[in-house]
C-alpha cells in the first residue's frame, strides 16, 4: 500500500509540473499586472513615481458619480456598450445556425471551403479589416461608384463617417470576422452526436430537417447555453481594436465602449487614475455578472459552468 501511495504521489507531482508553465503564464500576464490598480487611489501624472503622489482614496470613484459630466460621459459609454453587447447576445445563435447547416453539405471539397472562408477573417486584424472596409465604403469606394452609377444617389455617402446604425454596423463586422470561428465549437458538438441516432431517425422516415430540429440542435444546445452564459459574464467587456480603428469624429458619441472610453482617457487626456478606476468597477461587475449566470445555470441546468 505504501509503494501503491508513494507512486500516486509522483503521478500527481508529474500531473502539476504539466500545468505549471500555464499556471505562471496566467500569474505573470493575469495576476501581476492587477497590481496597477492602486492608481487608482492616487493623484498619479507621469512620468513621476508613484511614491511622489499624493494619496487620495476613493476621490476618482467619487468622481464618476459626483461629476455631472463624467456621469453624463460614462452613461453614454454605458449605453453603447450595452447596445453592443446586447446585439451580439441577441444574434449568439447564428453561429450555431451556421454550423448546423455547414454540417449538412454533402460536398466535402466545398464544405472545406466554405469552413476556410468563413475561419480566414478571425485571422485578421482589425486594421486590415478597416482598409477593407475603406476601401469598399469611402466616398469613392466600390459601393459608392456602383450606386451613382445605378443613378441610386447623385453624390457619395459617408458610410464610415456616419453614426447612423452604427451598433448594427459593428455588429455586421463583428459576425462577418468571427461567425466561422465561433462555429467551430459547434462543429465539435456535432460530430460528437451518437450516429445511431440519427440513423434511426432516418429508418423511421425522418427528414433531413426533422432530424436537424430534433436530434441535432438539441444535442448541441448545452454548448450554446455554455457560450452565452460565457458571453453574459464579458457583457461589459466589448474589447477595443473594432472600435477604435473605426471611431472619428463623427461616430465617436455612439461608437465608443467602456473599453475604448477607458483608453481614450488614459492616452487621450493622460486620466490614468480614473481610467483605472473605472477598469476596477468594470471587473467587480464583471465578477458579479459571472457569479450570478453561474448560479442561474446551476438552478437551470444542475450544473455550473466554474
Amino acid at each position: 500500500m505504501k509503494v501503491f501511495s508513494n507512486k500516486k504521489k509522483m503521478r500527481s507531482y508529474r500531473e502539476f509540473l504539466y500545468i505549471l508553465p500555464f499556471l505562471i503564464l496566467v500569474a505573470v500576464f493575469a495576476y501581476y499586472p492587477l497590481y496597477g490598480w492602486v492608481y487608482a487611489f492616487f493623484d498619479y501624472r507621469p512620468p513621476f513615481p508613484l511614491s511622489k503622489e499624493s494619496f487620495v482614496g476613493l476621490k476618482w470613484f467619487k468622481s464618476m458619480v459626483e461629476n455631472e459630466v463624467k456621469l453624463k460621459q460614462t452613461l453614454t459609454v454605458l449605453r453603447n456598450t450595452f447596445a453592443m453587447s446586447g446585439l451580439s447576445l441577441l444574434f449568439s445563435w447564428f453561429p450555431m445556425i451556421f454550423a448546423v447547416f455547414l454540417n449538412e453539405i454533402k460536398c466535402k471539397p466545398f464544405k472545406k471551403f466554405v469552413q476556410t472562408v468563413t475561419t480566414l477573417p478571425n485571422f485578421i486584424s482589425w486594421v486590415l479589416v478597416y482598409s477593407i472596409a475603406y476601401c469598399i465604403f469611402n466616398s469613392t469606394g466600390v459601393v459608392n461608384e456602383v450606386l451613382i452609377n445605378l443613378g441610386v444617389i447623385d453624390s457619395p455617402q459617408a458610410f464610415l463617417q456616419s453614426g447612423e446604425h452604427i451598433w448594427f454596423k459593428m455588429w455586421l463586422w463583428l459576425t462577418w470576422k468571427n461567425a466561422g470561428w465561433s462555429a467551430i465549437m459547434y462543429i465539435a458538438a456535432i460530430t460528437g452526436i451518437d450516429e445511431q441516432m440519427i440513423e434511426a431517425a432516418r429508418v423511421d422516415g425522418a427528414s433531413r430537417m426533422q432530424i436537424i430540429r430534433h436530434i441535432t440542435i438539441p444535442s448541441i444546445l448545452p454548448t450554446y447555453f455554455v457560450l452565452v452564459m460565457l458571453s453574459l459574464a464579458n457583457f461589459l467587456s466589448n474589447g477595443m481594436e473594432q472600435y477604435f480603428v473605426f471611431q472619428n469624429s463623427f461616430n465617436k458619441e455612439s461608437i465608443q465602449v467602456l473599453d475604448l472610453y477607458v483608453y481614450n482617457i488614459a492616452m487621450g487626456s493622460g486620466g490614468y487614475s480614473l481610467a483605472t478606476a473605472i477598469s476596477i468597477l468594470k471587473s467587480v461587475v464583471s465578477i458579479s455578472i459571472l457569479c450570478v449566470t453561474n448560479k442561474i445555470s446551476k438552478m437551470i441546468r444542475g450544473e455550473g459552468f466554474i
